[in-house]
């Protein structure tokens, strides 16, 4: 509130003391207006005229600085967020790549304070800015009056000088804004300090890194792929002996379905195909990735020209080989062409629910793929209704050779092959386990007692990927992976 003014004669002079102090008064006033603007551009503005010396930090960093004053930060992944002319780190530095972990995690914690820091200056000098803004008016107003003040003290009069005291009284709110942007200015000097020794930190995790920079890390990570890959090549076909607890990849479609990936695939194709129903279906989604499978994006569709029964299906160089509906056709549908290959029917092999797993859902058909290649488990009444198991040509569907495992398909859960050998499990539900192994290497079987966890109780889909060396199931619209352990023995001659 602006103390209330005595009358006072209008034509009254002030005297030549009280006119030096004015012209005192409106040099300092107009030296603190010029220092408020040089302070909102020091604030709001990065220092582009400043120069850095932007290090070579190796062919796998992008060379991208982050200016605070004259602070450089290397970062593979930080942002610059720009809001009109002004800069500020709003991200910190993530996951650098075969550092050590304890600097890394120190770095990050400290571009995370710096962060925290530059946006809470932000909005402060952001709101300081505003009210610095809605007063221009009265500091325009009070230097115009200041400079018809200074050009003719000899006409100022009590009057007039009362009214600069109250312009000035209203521009006194400015004083503590003015103090908080001093206190701001050391703030950025302090953060200036801080980004520099960062800086200097992760100079020094490069330093540690050596010579191993991304490009080298990953052809060493490939030549480790391939000497793994021909290391598996050299070993024997094992045989199994446990199964991991489950891995829940997603929960996604109905209670019956089948998901695959390609298993003769190399291994930068990661694509997934999913087949929701065992049924009629004829829609098949083709994913990119498997994260792309478990977020539910990127994925193209394929429609089948002739509809599906049961989930049996496998993905197998490239095509899609599945029984058709209401026959005892099997199918070979070829994806980049989206075009049936061939098909031909599987002579006396039952279908439309005659001889399914015990789960039903016309499973009277399997296809599976394991090291020595594609297989059909079917059964016919010639077999009793036993599961009977195919060797098949890829190319034509012809079948190779068959064998009569003895064992009655209706009281199978579901059955996959690993190494040539056909593992049956003894119910689809809870509690269930690998009950029975027949080796079509010697035409012979035994009984197993292997655990098997059934999580969610209904499985309807089980096959074995020789590529990854995992089981994919279907359990009650859950799609889900176990690692398997398998004896080994090792062919000694060559090297590894």
């Amino acid at each position: 509130m602006a103390p209330s003014l005595r009358p006072a004669p209008p034509r009254e002079a002030l005297s030549s003391k009280a006119q030096m102090k004015v012209g005192r008064s409106t040099r300092q006033l107009r030296l603190l207006m010029a220092n408020v603007c040089a302070q909102q551009s020091s604030l709001f503005r990065a220092p582009a005229q400043e120069t850095c010396a932007a290090g070579n930090y190796g062919s796998s960093w992008r060379k991208f600085c982050l200016f605070v004053g004259c602070g450089l930060v290397p970062s593979r992944t930080s942002v610059v967020k720009f809001r009109g002319n002004h800069q500020y780190i709003c991200s910190k530095i993530i996951g650098f790549k075969n550092t050590p972990s304890s600097i890394t995690m120190q770095n990050s914690f400290e571009v995370q304070n710096i962060s925290q820091s530059m946006e809470v200056l932000d909005l402060r000098t952001y709101r300081d800015l505003q009210y610095v803004r809605n007063t221009e008016s009265l500091m325009k107003g009070l230097d115009s009056r200041l400079k018809v003040a200074t050009e003719g003290q000899r006409n100022l009069n009590v009057k007039s000088f009362q009214e600069l005291k109250d312009k000035m009284t209203e521009l006194m709110p400015l004083i503590p804004v003015l103090d908080q942007y001093k206190s701001d200015t050391r703030t950025i000097v302090q953060l200036k300090e801080e980004v520099r020794n960062l800086s200097g930190s992760l100079l020094q995790i490069q330093e540690e890194m050596g010579a191993y920079d991304y490009e080298e890390l990953q052809q060493r990570v490939l030549i480790l792929e391939a000497r793994l890959h021909a290391c598996m090549q050299k070993l024997g076909c094992g045989k199994l002996t446990g199964i991991s607890n489950p891995i829940t990849i997603r929960a996604s479609g109905s209670r019956f379905g089948s998901w695959m990936t390609d298993t003769m695939a190399p291994s930068s194709d990661s694509r997934v195909w999913y087949m929701d129903g065992y049924y009629k279906g004829r829609r098949v989604l083709e994913y990119r990735t498997l994260n792309d499978f478990i977020t539910g994006q990127n994925f193209v569709q394929h429609l089948l020209p002739h509809p599906w029964a049961g989930t049996g299906h496998v993905v197998f160089n490239g095509s899609l080989y599945y029984n058709k509906y209401q026959s005892n056709i099997v199918v070979k549908y070829h994806f980049r062409s989206r075009s049936v290959v061939v098909q031909r029917s599987l002579n006396t092999a039952g279908y439309n629910n005659t001889f399914p797993y015990s789960w039903g859902g016309f499973s009277d058909i399997d296809f599976m793929v394991d090291e020595n290649g594609l297989w059909a488990v079917y059964t016919t009444n010639q077999n009793a209704g036993n599961i009977v198991v195919s060797r098949m040509d890829p190319m034509t569907l012809e079948i190779l050779r068959s064998w009569d495992t003895g064992y009655p398909k209706r009281s199978a859960g579901e059955s996959f092959m690993i190494c040539g050998t056909l593992y049956v499990t003894n119910s689809h539900l809870a509690g269930a386990k690998i009950y029975f192994a027949y080796y079509t290497n010697t035409s012979s079987y035994e009984y197993t007692d292997i655990p098997f966890h059934n999580q969610y109780s209904h499985i309807s889909m089980l096959d074995y990927n020789p590529r990854e060396r995992v089981l994919y199931t279907w359990n009650n619209g859950h799609q889900v992976i176990y690692n398997v352990t398998l004896f080994h023995v090792i062919k000694t001659s060559g090297e590894l």
